[in-house]
């Protein structure tokens, strides 16, 4: 699946402030060694350099659109970036890590019970591992996404289609709490208000839900699939009083320290 990172980016200070949360609740402690895991277009990794501006930070994603468009930040084009196109699944620290970012990127990686513990392993003694993922599955937008693809013509296509499952709080404190001195983990809902109406819905997650959707099908059914999905967005997101959509966003955090 490849990613456009110019349609992540129409959303980007919205998708951004879930990070600055992030960071802000990681103790602090001086950072010499710092990696961004699915740095996307880089707003997380400018998020991360100005909360860590001595750090040697690694940013990594495994889609090079989202590289290229990271390396076009002047803040991210400095010797003490390290800009790396790799999947986060085989990833291992060159060296000890004393934070690890990793937001709205592990809910597309498969096997978390394995995954943190390893991720953990790659920190320094007292280091912290920082994770936002979107919780919102059972969100009208994802509900829909799976009704259509679901009763629509191209339902064959789709009998075999999984998205990698997603957890709750207890299932990453029981995970990490063995393997770390604090592990703290909340839930924050976002109300975005979004300027386009139900359209400005679609564009949104077109960044993001609807891409491993929309990769199976062709363009003529990417098109008739907008089009349902558009309507069903008009259905669950009415226009509040101002024209605009207020779009709820669900997002889980999890601060793990060493």
């Amino acid at each position: 699946m490849s990613w456009s990172a110019t349609q992540y980016s129409l959303f980007e200070d919205e998708r951004t402030r879930a990070v600055r949360d992030l960071l802000a609740a990681v103790p602090p402690r001086p950072v010499r060694h710092a990696t961004d895991l699915g740095c996307g277009p880089g707003n997380s990794t400018e998020v991360l350099l100005q909360r860590c501006p001595d750090a040697q930070v690694t940013a990594l994603d495994s889609d090079a659109d989202m590289i290229d468009k990271a390396r076009e930040r002047k803040r991210l084009c400095i010797p003490r970036v390290r800009m790396v196109t790799a999947d986060i699944t085989g990833w291992c620290a060159a060296e000890p890590q004393d934070l690890i970012l990793a937001n709205a990127s592990l809910q597309w990686v498969p096997d978390h019970a394995s995954l943190y513990p390893h991720l953990v392993q790659q920190l320094s003694e007292g280091a912290s591992l920082a994770v936002q993922t979107p919780d919102n599955l059972e969100e009208p937008a994802h509900a829909a996404l799976r009704e259509i693809a679901s009763q629509g013509p191209w339902a064959a296509t789709f009998a075999d289609f999984r998205l990698p499952p997603r957890h709750g709080a207890s299932f990453y404190y029981d995970v990490l709490s063995p393997l770390c001195t604090r592990v703290d983990v909340w839930r924050t809902t976002y109300y975005h208000p979004l300027v386009g109406g139900a359209q400005a819905v679609v564009e949104w997650f077109k960044g993001s839900a609807l891409r491993p959707y929309l990769a199976r099908l062709q363009p003529q059914e990417q098109a008739q699939f907008l089009q349902l999905y558009l309507q069903a967005m008009q259905h669950a997101y009415p226009a509040a009083s101002d024209g605009k959509v207020l779009l709820p966003f669900p997002r889980l955090f999890v601060v793990a320290t060493r």
